[in-house]
């Protein structure tokens, strides 16, 4: 996500009520399969025509699906799309989900839309907790991981580490850091632990518009690691596994945070492969998910609630 759109999902991110007993109001693992016209773990407005939940997969037979389906009318912005958010707060554990992203090459090649699966939340004491998997429709070989982070109590003062990949041809085009500390400029790793691997095989005919696809990362205090799952062979391809640390900042979200879906516009965002990729969405596209899950890391996720005392 841009700085210019991490600052204005800022303004719309979610509060969460504070309880006593932190750790009691934590999510558990769960798998949410989308099969019912509401779902246990997530908030889904389906009474404003732009969520669908429990409705067969628009391109595979047999399967239910939440559908996300982005208004043309809706205003640029992260946030002002379609989205769903975890009902209870999550934190360090492997997150994954099944998505097919909308294909629009032969209708709107230009189109400017967003597709984030994510977690989000600014904490005034801990700062923002943001780790991304997003795809800008226009060019779905492209997939664009990495987080977000703040100095503690001041959004204003962002950290960003991010790895751009071509999955079709397995060409790593981008892994760097950038910070408030020094104007916000793309920096390249030298510490050979932030950029493992550096080599990533192609999956033949890659296009995240053309079929379901698995995604995921594992989240520890200390390490966080983006995957996927081999269309064919079922196994976990590493698209990066960041541990190391960059100047002034690790770069790794520590406070828990919220899980979300969403699908939204962009008009200053482009897609690596074409820059004039901003058009404002010409259709009402749609986004598949089959299922989204999650499985916490109890024991790290408890040492840290109760070390930082966090409510």
């Amino acid at each position: 996500m841009k700085l210019t759109t991490i600052l204005a999902a800022a303004a719309l991110s979610l509060a969460l009520p504070l309880c006593a007993n932190a750790q009691s109001r934590m999510s558990e693992a769960f798998t949410e399969n989308f099969e019912n016209s509401n779902s246990e773990f997530f908030n889904i407005n389906t009474r404003n025509f732009k969520h669908f939940c429990g409705v067969p997969s628009l391109s595979e037979k047999g399967t239910g699906v939440l559908l996300l389906r982005i208004d043309p009318k809706t205003p640029a912005g992260a946030g002002r799309g379609p989205e769903i958010s975890s009902k209870k707060p999550t934190h360090f554990g492997s997150y994954s989900a099944r998505l097919r992203v909308p294909d629009v090459k032969a209708v709107q090649p230009n189109v400017g839309s967003v597709v984030g699966y994510f977690t989000y939340r600014e904490d005034g004491k801990f700062g923002l907790s943001e780790i991304d998997i997003e795809f800008l429709i226009a060019d779905p070989r492209i997939i664009y991981i990495g987080t977000w982070t703040s100095t503690p109590g001041n959004i204003g003062q962002l950290q960003r580490v991010g790895r751009i990949i071509n999955l079709a041809t397995g060409r790593i085009l981008d892994t760097s850091y950038r910070s408030f500390h020094d104007g916000n400029r793309n920096h390249a790793f030298t510490d050979p632990k932030a950029t493992s691997p550096s080599t990533i095989a192609p999956i033949e005919g890659f296009d995240a518009s053309k079929q379901f696809y698995t995604y995921g990362f594992d989240w520890h205090a200390d390490r966080l690691t983006w995957w996927m799952l081999h269309p064919q062979t079922n196994e976990k391809i590493i698209l990066w596994d960041y541990q190391g640390t960059t100047p002034n900042f690790s770069g790794i979200p520590q406070p828990p945070t919220t899980y979300l879906l969403n699908f939204w516009h962009t008009n200053d965002w482009s897609v690596e492969t074409n820059r004039n990729s901003l058009e404002a969405p010409a259709y009402p596209y749609m986004l598949e998910a089959d299922w989204m899950s999650f499985e916490p890391f109890e024991e790290e996720s408890d040492a840290w609630i109760e070390k930082n005392n966090w409510k």
